[in-house]
């Protein structure tokens, strides 16, 4: 995953390097159609929408270095009625990512042939993140890939985002920081980095022209 261009004058002009998280950014991560392979979609709608377990903070372990077996564990010995549902998500994973999110893997294209540096940032566990790049070219066109469960630290904790800034190789107030999760993208801003909260290709333009990327 490291192909590198040789920086154009545009990419000179703007001074600027992008992180890019991955789920619902560039890749479609979609969780319920995992969990639906194991148990139906009625029972994985009710379990990820469960009051009595959150699906985001269990996953958020692994996210964070947590073994697997370990989570499922805690499962087990605390919410046994839903064991078989979040033993479908890791089981049937490959299912969740269901393509490339619509419009930005163009702008990775194209910010990548005008030389602009980038690196992801991904909460992922280390254990499953193997299965994206093989089915996501877009990801060789990153200079490297900060994987959270890899490095036992995930978003929205300062330390994950100066590892992806010396990975890239630039100081915090010269990279352009993009996720679709808005906690994430205030932690980035607080260290200096511009933020751009993700919601659509189109919008996402508009703010890195705004910055001076040609995007």
């Amino acid at each position: 995953m490291n192909q590198h261009s040789s920086p154009s004058p545009a990419a000179h002009a703007a001074g600027l390097g992008v992180v890019w998280d991955l789920g619902n950014v560039l890749v479609d991560w979609q969780p319920l159609h995992a969990v639906a392979a194991g148990v139906g979609e009625a029972e994985a709608r009710r379990f990820l929408a469960a009051d009595d377990f959150d699906f985001r903070a269990w996953n958020h372990g692994p996210d964070s270095g947590l073994g697997w077996e370990e989570a499922e564990a805690a499962v087990r010995r605390d919410h046994p009625h839903w064991l078989e549902h979040a033993l479908a998500y890791r089981r049937h994973f490959g299912l969740s990512l269901t393509g490339e999110v619509p419009g930005t893997v163009d702008v990775v294209r194209r910010l990548h042939a005008a030389g602009v540096p980038m690196v992801g940032l991904t909460n992922w566990s280390a254990e499953l993140y193997p299965q994206a790049p093989p089915r996501f070219p877009v990801l060789g066109l990153l200079r490297d890939v900060v994987v959270s469960g890899v490095e036992g630290i995930a978003k929205p904790d300062p330390r994950i985002y100066r590892i992806a800034a010396e990975r890239i190789g630039l100081p915090m107030e010269r990279l352009v920081f993009v996720d679709d999760r808005a906690d994430n993208v205030e932690a980035a801003e607080a260290l200096g980095m511009h933020g751009a909260v993700f919601t659509d290709a189109d919008a996402l333009v508009e703010r890195l022209r705004t910055l001076g990327l040609p995007a």
